[in-house]
This record gives structure tokens, C-alpha cells and sequence, in this order.
């Protein structure tokens, strides 16, 4: 308690990123209309460039921050409880899930995953959601809920067979960017047998209708035998 990671003393940058840093600002007012990324890549040639007497430089203050850094750890850890020690640890062990998997979800776009298939209620949202005056968007979404619980499944249809077309649309998509993943040696990106839906015959698709049909009997059998009681 009174401990937080945001107090245990931050590692010392990398030769490279002192440069960086150091020379950021010259190279955007030299190159104004360079995007960030285009800066960065341009910074890291010269750095690729740079005689090593120069980056010596860098590496010799990195050294001298990382000795003063080791000696602040010391001191942070020695002042922890058992107890904030585990705390810490596991706070420090969430944090880094968490940029792993934005990461992860980060590539994934760059890569160009599909988008997932959106269900019938999420295509209706889209469609009516419109943001009034004096409602946070969490209460007209609550209102849109309600709303489609009333609907029909006469009214619901429209939206639950546009979600079975984009669920086509996914799968194919997928299959097209699967196969690619694989072209790029990325097999670790491609979803298991398991993952995958399975194929309905004529056959599974009627036993499912019946089962369905069957349980709805069965509903509408005890609810009618608790009204008689």
C-alpha cells in the first residue's frame, strides 16, 4: 500500500535512442514536411552512418545512467514489503500483457485481418444508432436494446440474414488472408482445425430446426401448466 510501479526508477535509453531524442528537433525544422515515420527512418540512417567515435559518446553516458539506475532499483526494492513485492509483480506481469496483446491486435490490422462478422443486433445498432441531445451514448444503446427485444422475428429477419451473409463474407475473406499469411511464413497467425466453423448439411440444419422447434414446445408447455397451477 502507498507503493506503486509508477515509482520504480524507468531504465536508461539506448545509445540509439539518446540520439534519437538529442537530434529529433534539428531534423523535423530541416525536414518540415516529413511525415514521423519518414523522420525516424531518416534518423536511424545517420545513426547506421555515424562514425563510432561518435556513438561512443552515447553509449558512454548509457553506461553511466545504467550504473546510477542499478544503484535506484536497489534502493526501490529494498524499501518493498513481501507482500508489495508480489503486488508489484503481479501489476507489472498485467501491464505487459496488456501492451502485448495491443501489439498483437496492432499487427493484426497492419497485416489486414478481416473484420469480424457482426451479429443481427449489432447491424440493427448500426443502423439507428443516432446520438440525441441529453442521452450518453451507454443509455441510448440500453434503449436500443430493449427495442430489439421487442422486435418480431418477422422484423428481425432482415438483420439476422445480413449477419449470416457477412459471416459468408468473413470466411472467405479469411481463407483469401490465411493463404497469404502462409505465402509470408506467418502459420502462427492461422486459426486451428478447431477455430474453424463447420460445414451444415441439409441434415444437421433440419435436426437443429427440430431441436429448436422441440425446445420451444417444451417452454410453452411449462409456462401453460404454471398459469393452471
Amino acid at each position: 500500500r502507498g507503493i506503486s510501479s509508477d515509482e520504480r526508477p524507468k531504465r536508461p535509453l539506448t545509445a540509439y535512442f539518446r540520439f534519437l531524442k538529442e537530434n529529433h528537433s534539428a531534423f523535423r525544422q530541416k525536414n518540415p514536411e516529413m511525415s514521423n515515420m519518414e523522420l525516424v527512418k531518416k534518423i536511424a540512417s545517420v545513426w547506421k552512418e555515424l562514425p563510432a567515435s561518435q556513438k561512443q559518446v552515447y553509449e558512454e553516458a548509457r553506461k553511466t545512467d545504467w550504473q546510477r539506475y542499478k544503484e535506484q532499483l536497489a534502493a526501490y526494492k529494498a524499501q518493498l514489503t513481501p507482500a508489495q513485492a508480489v503486488a508489484l509483480k503481479e501489476e507489472r506481469r498485467r501491464r505487459l500483457a496488456k501492451r502485448r496483446s495491443f501489439r498483437a491486435k496492432r499487427e493484426l490490422t497492419v497485416l489486414g485481418k478481416p473484420k469480424r462478422p457482426r451479429s443481427g443486433f449489432n447491424i440493427f445498432v448500426s443502423e439507428n444508432f443516432q446520438e440525441s441531445e441529453g442521452i450518453s451514448p451507454a443509455a441510448r444503446l440500453k434503449q436500443l436494446f430493449d427495442a430489439w427485444r421487442k422486435l418480431s422475428s418477422s422484423q428481425k429477419q432482415p438483420y439476422l440474414q445480413l449477419a449470416e451473409d457477412d459471416k459468408v463474407r468473413y470466411e472467405n475473406e479469411m481463407k483469401s488472408w490465411e493463404a497469404k499469411m502462409v505465402e509470408l511464413g506467418r502459420e502462427d497467425l492461422i486459426r486451428s482445425r478447431k477455430q474453424r466453423p463447420k460445414k451444415k448439411t441439409a441434415e444437421t440444419a433440419k435436426q437443429a430446426e427440430t431441436a429448436k422447434a422441440s425446445s420451444r414446445e417444451t417452454k410453452a408447455k411449462l409456462k401453460l401448466k404454471k398459469s393452471e397451477e
